[in-house]
């Protein structure tokens, strides 16, 4: 299959990895030298076995460090995706738990990876797999006029919630609470055509989400054109948050925030 490939600015811009032949080009990319560690029974991957909407899939991972250890970088990897490092999660502050919920787009049947970096510098991966329904989400028609979808570009809403525990939690009991960030973002993939122009709509989307709690930085998550039009966000935050702020950044350069005061006055 021809892979779709954007200029090298748009590389840069974006990630490190923008297409390859699977997961041993994306690894040899990413980490090469590198001793990437088994890490099934640290890493927790929820996802669809076939997709129930390829251009907005649900894909969740619930992450607990080994004893004594500090998460420090989260990777979610959709190994045949046009861009296949489909989002990154930097912890400003190093955790001994971590939990990501996104909605994704799924070019193709894939297999996917989840890729955990501890403070000490050691890696540790799981793998799964998605079929999907064939509509090759990336380049499928946006749901939204495009010139509708400038009218609301940025605005985001935040929810705060209790996580439950599950066997989603490894067998380990969490104190966690779940931020949810609806963005409201066209996220043009660059492989869209206009249904009336014919023409390629240029590529846009989530660059950037930087997440504070209490005033103080909490963790950046990089995006891709994985992310689903209008991508939802989530993950775990500390329970006693008592304030979330959010700035988003795309690729056009354009910044929004969001503040949700969990004391109850609103965002």
């Amino acid at each position: 299959m021809k892979r779709f490939v954007l200029g090298a600015a748009l590389i840069c811009a974006a990630l490190p990895v923008l297409a390859g032949e699977g997961w041993e080009a994306v690894k040899h990319q990413l980490y090469e030298g590198r001793i990437l560690n088994d890490g099934n029974q640290m890493i927790s991957i929820d996802a669809p076995y076939r997709t129930p909407d390829d251009a907005r899939t649900q894909m969740a991972a619930m992450v607990h460090a080994p004893q004594k250890m500090l998460l420090g970088k989260v990777t979610l990897v959709l190994d045949e995706n046009p861009m296949p490092v489909s989002a990154v999660f930097d912890l400003a502050v190093p955790q001994p738990s971590f939990f990501f919920d996104l909605t994704m787009r799924v070019n193709g049947p894939t297999p996917l990876h989840v890729i955990v970096e501890t403070t000490d510098g050691q890696l540790w991966v799981k793998e799964g797999f998605v079929k999907t329904s064939g509509s090759g989400a990336c380049a499928a028609p946006p749901g939204t006029d495009p010139d509708l979808a400038l009218a609301t570009l940025g605005e985001m809403g935040l929810e705060v919630t209790q996580m439950r525990a599950s066997t989603f939690d490894l067998g380990r009991t969490t104190q966690l609470s779940k931020l949810d960030v609806d963005i409201s973002h066209p996220s043009h993939s660059g492989m869209q055509m206009d249904q009336i122009s014919l023409l390629y709509i240029p590529m846009r989307y989530v660059e950037n989400v930087a997440i504070a709690l209490d005033g103080a930085d909490y963790v950046n998550m990089t995006g891709s054109i994985s992310l689903s039009e209008n991508p939802r966000v989530g993950l775990s935050v500390p329970s006693n948050t008592r304030s979330v702020d959010v700035t988003m950044t795309d690729t056009k350069a354009t910044v929004t925030s969001a503040h949700k005061d969990l004391s109850g006055s609103g965002t």
